[in-house]
């Protein structure tokens, strides 16, 4: 992975903490939403995601980081404990089901031990049309999921997964064609 890739940030500074508390208010908010308010949880995704698509729905215990660099399409599920951590953009494409405890991490840290804690990066995350990913699943930085794959229960994703396939496993690989 390039540098130019990566998006770098200083962790602890004063207009990350700002937007990251935006962003957990609105988190907030929307795990405290009365379930049956539709209308509201709807209205707080769509103040704190980049972009929605119509017909979003988003199980409760939902977390992210910034919010506003996450991009779904229409029709877009994720289930229960969903974390999406969005220091790069997270881009989701139409008809996508995300399952329960599932964890999207466009962030990364040096691995030289001096200063990790004070700065990281992200590299975006691409999931394209029509893809499942089951439950308990990592979708790691810089990931690319093809249209019409799935990624089975349990996997860690690693690398790009080509359209028209399905993965599993950690590191998750290719179980066949559909």
């Amino acid at each position: 992975m390039s540098d130019k890739e990566k998006i770098f940030y200083d962790r602890g500074t004063e207009e990350l903490k700002f937007k990251n508390i935006r962003a957990h208010k609105l988190v907030q908010k929307f795990n405290n939403s009365d379930i049956e308010d539709f209308t509201k949880k709807e209205e707080i995704i769509e103040e704190l995601f980049g972009s929605v698509g119509v017909n979003p729905s988003i199980e409760h215990n939902f977390h992210c980081d910034l919010g506003y660099n996450i991009h779904v399409g229409d029709h877009f599920y994720a289930g229960y404990n969903c974390t999406i951590l969005d220091m790069a953009e997270v881009r989701v494409g139409h008809n996508c089901m995300i399952g329960p405890n599932v964890g999207i991490y466009t962030a990364g840290h040096s691995i030289e031990p001096k200063d990790r804690n004070k700065s990281g990066y992200g590299i975006p995350i691409k999931i394209g049309n029509d893809v499942w990913i089951g439950g308990s699943c990592v979708i790691l930085a810089g990931v690319t999921i093809g249209n019409n794959s799935i990624v089975a229960a349990g996997s860690v994703v690693t690398k790009d997964v080509p359209s028209n396939t399905i993965v599993a496993g950690n590191p998750a690989k290719i179980l066949k064609s559909i």
